[in-house]
């Protein structure tokens, strides 16, 4: 069984990191672009891979939650697809899993 006071810790930790780096690539998104042409093309090629990035960070936020909802509900460390207790190891290398390796490795 999972430890889930200590995933809990370390979840909230990876949320508030999380949610700092939003923050820090929404400020860059929202500086205003040079009025020189060939700047303000290398800075928009620039937001194309913050938007990215953000798009991704938002992702492993609701991931992060959704972890942090499962230990609420008291179904953290059993897999969502499949019920299967999920392996302590996986738990401690991506505490937010919601799959078992098994199910993880069919998708």
């Amino acid at each position: 069984m999972a430890d889930t006071a200590k995933a809990k810790a370390t979840l909230e930790t990876m949320l508030g990191e999380l949610e700092e780096r939003i923050a820090h690539i929404q400020r860059d998104l929202d500086e205003p672009h040079d009025p020189d042409s060939s700047e303000r093309a290398v800075q928009m090629e620039d937001d194309e891979s913050l938007e990215a990035q953000a798009a991704l960070v938002t992702r492993e936020i609701a991931s992060t939650k959704r972890a942090l909802d499962r230990i609420e509900a008291g179904e953290y460390g059993y897999c969502t697809q499949c019920g299967a207790e999920i392996s302590p190891g996986r738990l401690e290398a991506r505490p937010e899993a919601a799959l078992c390796i098994d199910c993880a490795s069919k998708g």
